[in-house]
């Protein structure tokens, strides 16, 4: 037994040894391990000196003027394994001055929303919703354009693409081979030509809500589009 023959003052509870304090596991950094920081994009990042990038011509039937958009790219993290280029900066030129204003505003918010960094392929989608109110133009091959906008918007998505930051959307093969034969099935049935002179699909297809194409036909009792496999039968 022991005697407490003074004041107590304080305390401390004694712990069993399983009950120590463990140390925490080191948890590897990405890029190794080997301490190598990876630069991603964000608003801070300084302008290189030089910027790769391509340039994008837009002729429209609704201007006698055609539009080059060049899109320059960013290289992060070059010659490592972590190596990815992003879009950093817009611009677009014409001889056409009517639409000086807009282009200016425009290229300098979609350079700033790309210099933000993160997923920018949003930008797509906003700019492709842009609808012409006094309507939009063919292109050649039967393809609608609702606005000048929305084929900016066309024109990011194919870079973005083109860079690996989206994924082309496409049919697989299976897909492709029951598009194929319901064509021929149909040119075989019907003996017409196509509906545009430089347009791939047959006469009298109708326009497609989904990808914009004239190429929705009536096949075995149901709307099927022949360019992106859109049918309304599911």
């Amino acid at each position: 037994m022991i005697s407490i023959d003074k004041k107590i003052v304080g305390y401390s509870v004694s712990q069993a040894q399983a009950e120590q304090k463990v140390e925490k596991p080191e948890y590897k950094r990405e890029g190794g391990g080997k301490g190598a920081e990876v630069i991603r994009m964000h608003e801070k990042l300084e302008r290189p000196e030089v910027l790769v990038g391509s340039t994008y011509k837009v002729k429209t039937p609704i201007s006698d003027h055609a539009m080059y958009v060049t899109i320059n790219d960013i290289v992060l993290n070059q010659g490592t394994e972590h190596e990815k280029r992003r879009p950093f900066e817009i611009f677009i030129n014409s001889k056409n001055l009517d639409h000086y204003q807009w282009i200016v505003a425009l290229t300098r918010i979609i350079s700033a929303v790309f210099r933000k960094g993160g997923d920018v392929a949003f930008l797509v989608d906003e700019l492709k919703a842009v609808f012409d109110p006094r309507g939009g133009y063919w292109q050649p091959g039967g393809k609608f354009m609702p606005s000048i906008i929305a084929e900016l918007g066309y024109i990011v998505e194919k870079h973005l693409i083109a860079i690996g930051l989206l994924v082309k959307p496409g049919l697989d093969e299976n897909q492709k081979e029951l598009l194929r034969q319901k064509r021929a099935e149909y040119e075989e049935a019907r003996k017409q030509q196509d509906a545009f002179s430089k347009s791939a699909y047959p006469e009298g297809a109708q326009l497609c809500p989904k990808c914009s194409t004239a190429a929705v036909i009536m096949m075995d009792g149901c709307k099927t589009c022949l360019s992106c496999g859109d049918s309304k039968c599911g």
